[in-house]
């Protein structure tokens, strides 16, 4: 069963705690049935690879790690901050996100069927 998650694909995040407490970066991929999502230059970890062909060559190479998506906070586009995110109906029926500091709109989350 999948989680609900607060961030998108895209979205630009600020990571509250563990190693890269403070760091920023966008979103890659998000995993909702783990609840995890994996953001760009953040939690870098090494992984070994095997060359599987003779003119491949192997090696260590850095690449991100999943961090929970409760680590995470959205930041507003408009007012630069992280901030907690809010949902409303407009009047025309449609399902978006918005920032609980400045009341900005963030994204559609639905539109309206007509």
């Amino acid at each position: 069963m999948a989680n609900k998650v607060h961030v998108k694909t895209n979205d630009r995040v600020y990571v509250l705690t563990g190693k890269d407490a403070g760091k920023s970066g966008k979103v890659i991929a998000v995993y909702p049935a783990t609840g995890r999502i994996l953001v760009e230059g953040v939690n870098m970890g090494t992984r070994h690879v095997k060359p599987r062909s003779s003119t491949q060559q192997g090696g260590l190479i850095n690449q991100e790690l999943p961090i929970h998506a409760s680590n995470v906070m959205l930041v507003c586009s408009e007012c630069k901050r992280p901030s907690k995110t809010g949902v409303r109906f407009l009047d025309n029926g449609d399902k978006v996100r918005f920032c609980k500091s400045c009341g900005e709109q963030i994204s559609v989350i639905r539109s309206a069927k007509k």
